[in-house]
């Protein structure tokens, strides 16, 4: 276990000043590039991606202690192994020696660990491939393939039909109140008739959404199946699962390919998302009413409007405008979906 003493005085700036030197990595690469996110910092070097996560704390994950990242670090491996085989490598000790120098991997007492990954190709990836128009007919199939073997293998959740409608209720008022704080400036009109129409679709619609959880349509997923997340390959890996909580990642799959169509419509290309659906369908025989994917989607834009407007209350985001754009981006989004349910 680290001193106390040793992790306070050994900061996040300090590791992640020794993480953007080439000379600290084994492989010694020619640069390396800092990416900063919100619970993480992940640096690239030329074979692979190196991921530290913050010690932030949130009313969904805690990783203010070290040993809360480590085993979270440790998660993150082996849930991503479920999609992602051959990318996540390993978890690698940053150590500080009997003089104060930080090392990584290497023999010291760990002050933080990393996640380390093969990095992959970026212009693999679908969002890159979206903006180069270069996304075809049989990509998609591949990844529906990888997909539809992935669900199909999950084990269903015990959660019953109830409890399933319960969440779903729970979840969209929850995000409905936060886009409603007035401090974020957006279009409580809209978003507050969106919710309702949604939550109208959950009483009206009870036997569909039931339906689903009595057919054990409910598993433990992916949690947030975004382009950025998904290489195309070959071979076809998806990336970046939600490790830290498994609520998250209980979820019907007809949801998460839902949001992954929306994501993709949100970049610019609309077709790709009915496209991949087609493709799952036809290779799963699991085959979600059109309406129950607008719902998804409706319930996915919020969601994803709430997290892009709480960037506008962190004080060191470097261009708020971006954030409020993309809020009311997925508002909008949200408002068309639902009223196609």
């Amino acid at each position: 276990m680290t001193p106390p003493v040793l992790e306070r005085a050994i900061g996040l700036a300090d590791k992640v000043a020794f993480l953007k030197r080439p000379e600290s990595y084994p492989e010694r690469p020619a640069a390396v590039e800092p990416v900063e996110t919100h619970l993480a910092w992940v640096f690239l070097t030329d074979r692979h991606a190196f991921k530290l996560k913050k010690p932030v704390r949130y009313p969904f994950l805690d990783f203010s202690t070290l040993s809360a990242r480590h085993h979270d670090s440790e998660e993150e491996v082996r849930l991503n192994l479920r999609l992602a085989p051959g990318v996540y490598l390993e978890v690698v000790p940053l150590t500080v020696d009997r003089e104060g120098r930080l090392g990584l991997g290497t023999e010291g007492v760990p002050v933080d660990w990393l996640v380390k990954m093969r990095r992959l190709p970026r212009q693999r990836m679908l969002d890159f491939a979206i903006a180069a128009q270069t996304v075809d007919d049989a990509a998609l199939r591949t990844v529906a393939e990888r997909l539809a073997r992935f669900y199909r293998e999950a084990a269903p959740a015990a959660m019953t039909s109830a409890a399933y409608r319960r969440r779903l209720v729970d979840e969209l008022d929850a995000n409905a109140r936060a886009l409603a704080e007035p401090r974020h400036g957006l279009p409580a009109g809209v978003t507050a008739r969106t919710a309702a129409t949604l939550r109208r679709f959950i009483e009206q619609r009870a036997p569909l959404l039931d339906a689903r959880a009595l057919a054990g349509r409910i598993v433990d997923g992916h949690g947030d199946l975004r382009p950025e997340h998904v290489c195309l390959g070959p071979p076809v890996v998806v990336i970046d699962c939600v490790e830290f909580s498994r609520e998250f990642r209980i979820l019907d799959p007809a949801d998460e390919l839902a949001y992954l169509g929306m994501e993709c419509e949100r970049l610019g290309a609309p077709s790709v998302g009915p496209t991949l659906l087609a493709h799952y369908i036809a290779l799963s025989g699991d085959d979600p009413p059109e309406a129950l994917i607008h719902f998804y989607q409706g319930v996915r834009a919020l969601l994803r409007a709430k997290l892009a407007a709480w960037h506008l209350d962190d004080r060191t985001v470097s261009y708020p405008s971006q954030w409020f754009n993309r809020a009311c981006a997925y508002v909008a989004l949200a408002a068309q979906h639902a009223d196609r349910a």
